[in-house]
């Protein structure tokens, strides 16, 4: 759409820049005319008629213009005319490159020099518009790959420190009684018939006797002291 509108413009000052560039002549001015008296062919050479210019013929009641071809330009014969125009006030739009003849109809005119011949050049064609450039396309941006991101390690989580319970000091020291090696008794040795001797008395067995052996030592004692 944006270019079809530019395109549209362009042509549309391309047509109003000819009209403005279109030149209009009045044939023999602007101290002559369409008359015996000017001379016209030598005002034709000297204006630059270019495509799109008019040319304005302005004459009196006897006169007339008719565009003739070459040869009958040459003879000043008005027999075969191209075209006649009467009035008094004829324009003629120069549409086409190339050279064009008109004479005076009235008898003798032609002779006495009331002729021109216009040589039309062709306009300097205006540069070709060049098609409107679009705008560019926007590319999307990429974005840059995103780099693994490293887990943070999480700090370990710290267990609630129990308060520490002061060391309980033992009551009592557990005191081993050392243990009395017994010595072997002689009989503890095999007899020689190689029989088993019994087993020696239990240590229980020797408390009950030292008991009994220290009670009665105190009772002999007692009787001792109360006589």
């Amino acid at each position: 759409m944006g270019v079809l509108r530019t395109l549209m413009c362009v042509a549309v000052a391309a047509m109003l820049g000819s009209v403005a560039m279109a030149a209009t002549y009045t044939v023999g001015g602007p101290n002559g005319g369409w008359d015996t008296s000017t001379n016209l062919q030598a005002w034709a050479t000297s204006q630059p008629f270019s495509v799109g210019d008019n040319l304005v013929f302005q004459y009196m009641p006897n006169h007339d213009v008719n565009e003739v071809s070459k040869t009958d330009y040459d003879s000043c014969q008005t027999s075969n005319p191209i075209q006649t125009y009467t009035g008094g006030n004829t324009t003629i739009p120069l549409s086409s490159p190339g050279k064009r003849y008109f004479i005076c109809g009235t008898m003798g005119h032609c002779s006495q020099g009331m002729k021109v011949e216009i040589d039309t050049l062709a306009t300097s064609a205006p540069p070709p518009a060049s098609p409107a450039t679009p705008p560019p396309v926007a590319t999307p941006l990429t974005p840059p790959p995103a780099s693994p991101t490293t887990p943070v390690p999480s700090p370990p989580k710290h267990s609630p420190m129990s308060p520490l319970s002061p060391p309980k000091s033992p009551l009592s020291s557990p005191t081993s009684s050392p243990i009395v090696p017994s010595s072997e008794s002689p009989m503890n040795s095999l007899s020689p018939n190689g029989s088993t001797p019994p087993p020696p008395p239990s240590s229980a067995t020797k408390t009950n006797s030292l008991v009994g052996f220290t009670v009665g030592f105190g009772f002999a004692m007692a009787m001792l002291l109360g006589l």
